[in-house]
């Protein structure tokens, strides 16, 4: 049964739509792992999720991987378009913040989850897309049909190519991003005025990376590199290590003031440093040291809060550098996207992915039922900004898996719908877990809180002080006290207070004890869970 909770032995899965919780279900109860799980949720969810995810998006994922008792990050990004010209446009004409086809970057979803399959899956791709194309059959848009003959196609292209399990999942990849589909796909480019061509698509690769790691009471949380938002998650954590969290108080003012404080500083920095590391310097190593954090903790006053922009200086060890003093700039741009899976197996392998699309109105390509987003508006046109737009580069995403683990064993998978909420919701949640031992239904279910002291990671405007929305900002669920939010207010917090869910997580717990295995999605954002 699937409900939003749910615990056992034999493997779990949580995210977003119920019948794509019961894909990856299917695949463990047929003897699949949790990358077998993850890729058949995932599918899925391209259609239960489908406006928060489509076939032709993205998705960062990362695995713990027990045959090599290792973890390991998966990109399945798209880049911005190879054409120069299109760079030039981009430049004399921004990139659109309304979306549209040229804001799309390369559809790197589908590379991803065959790649998953590939390299540590043990099923067929025929086997992990059969509950998505049931799915499909079973009607619905207008596009169902047309995505299901793409997917059969791939199908169709896995079977009829001899040799490994490997070779068979690399021919079907292969169709779709220099095969007919690839043709199909750049007609409808054309067409619509989309800058992607055939080499794009044939270019595009999942990388594989290690992890971005830190040291936190004795977890290793892991996170994607500067390509995402991920390590601002690892810089909060630096800092907040100087203080005694559990004596604060959970929910206390004293709790909510400093996770603020902490994350403002670390979104600083993710503003003024972070872009794809394939094409720029991010300085990571310092950003993360001991010496930076200790400097930057310094900032953190107790008794007021900031209400300006201040990222250090990590090359020369300075608490502050130079940022023009930025406004209040009410979110303007439209933003739909992402959804939500994370998988385990009983095996010991984890697995933690965040899919999205950002489709903003983007209507399916006729031809094959795939839609793509406008993730290219995560870059701008800032002259020297380290995300700048560049051909082949990856988008600063804010979707950000985490994965932690404990004695080198994986303990905690996380996913996050929510943009720029995400690692703020992913702190809420991560900490209820290992400073008050809360288990994944307790640890979801408490009051959050956020803030929009930052850049806006959809608006591309090339000047980014016109980017940054709500200096002081603090936006609490009802649930936290009136005397605490009272006290809030009184440090400075431009302090709202919302009913609605703040983000929506899933968290996987594995007890490495028992083996039992604990999932949950937040009920009140519609999150789904189910257990073997």
């Amino acid at each position: 049964m699937i409900t939003w909770k749910a615990s056992g032995e034999g493997g779990a899965v949580a995210a977003g739509g119920s019948q794509a919780v019961a894909a990856g279900i299917q695949l463990l109860e047929q003897g699949g792992n949790a990358a077998d799980a993850a890729t058949a949720t995932l599918f899925a969810l391209a259609v239960t999720d489908y406006g928060s995810f489509a076939i032709g998006g993205e998705i960062p994922l990362i695995i713990y991987d027990v045959a090599h008792k290792e973890v390991k990050v998966l990109c399945g990004v798209g880049r911005a378009p190879l054409d120069a010209a299109a760079m030039e446009w981009y430049y004399a004409n921004r990139i659109p913040d309304e979306g549209g086809p040229k804001a799309m970057p390369v559809p790197g979803a589908v590379h991803l989850c065959l790649t998953a399959l590939e390299l540590y899956g043990t099923k067929s791709f025929e086997e992990v897309v059969a509950p998505t194309l049931a799915l499909l059959d079973a009607g619905g848009s207008w596009w169902y049909p047309k995505l299901a003959v793409t997917l059969r196609k791939l199908v169709e292209r896995e079977q009829r190519t001899s040799g490994t399990r490997e070779q068979k999942l690399q021919a079907a990849r292969d169709r779709f991003y220099k095969g007919d589909i690839a043709d199909d796909l750049v007609a409808w480019y054309r067409e619509v005025g989309c800058f992607l061509r055939h080499r794009d698509l044939q270019h595009h690769h999942t990388t594989i990376e290690d992890p971005v790691s830190v040291d936190y009471r004795g977890y290793v949380v892991h996170k994607c590199n500067t390509w995402t938002q991920g390590p601002v998650l690892c810089q909060s954590l630096r800092l907040l290590e100087g203080y005694s969290l559990s004596q604060m108080g959970h929910l206390s003012a004293d709790y909510i003031h400093l996770l603020t404080e902490a994350m403002k500083l670390a979104y600083a920095d993710r503003d003024t440093y972070y872009g794809d590391p394939v094409f720029v310097d991010v300085p990571l190593a310092q950003l993360l040291s001991d010496q930076y954090s200790d400097i930057r903790r310094g900032l953190i006053d107790m008794t007021q809060a900031s209400i300006v922009q201040r990222p250090g200086d990590p090359y020369h060890m300075k608490a502050l550098g130079d940022r023009p003093e930025c406004g209040a700039n009410p979110v303007r741009t439209p933003i739909s996207d992402t959804t939500t899976c994370v998988a385990a197996d009983r095996w010991g392998n984890v697995v933690a992915a965040t899919p999205s699309c950002n489709l903003i109105g983007n209507q399916p390509d006729p031809r094959t039922g795939v839609s793509q987003g406008n993730r290219l508006r995560s870059l701008n046109t800032t002259t020297g900004h380290p995300n700048r737009i560049q051909p082949g580069k990856r988008p600063r995403i804010t979707l950000t898996p985490t994965l932690v683990t404990k004695d080198g064993k994986p303990v905690v998978a996380i996913s996050v719908a929510g943009g720029d909420l995400q690692d703020q919701t992913t702190l809420n949640v991560l900490l209820n877990h290992i400073e008050f031992g809360m288990m994944p239904e307790q640890a979801l279910t408490q009051p959050r809180f956020s803030t929009e002291h930052m850049e806006n990671s959809f608006n591309s405007d090339p000047d980014r002080t016109r980017a940054f929305m709500s200096p002081g900002s603090l936006r609490v669920n009802c649930g936290i006290g009136n005397s605490v939010r009272t006290e809030l207010e009184s440090r400075g917090h431009n302090l709202s207070c919302t009913a609605e869910p703040i983000a929506s997580p899933v968290m996987i717990y594995v007890d490495q004890d028992t083996g039992t295995i604990c999932a949950a999605g937040d009920p009140d954002a519609d999150r789904h869970a189910a257990a073997l």
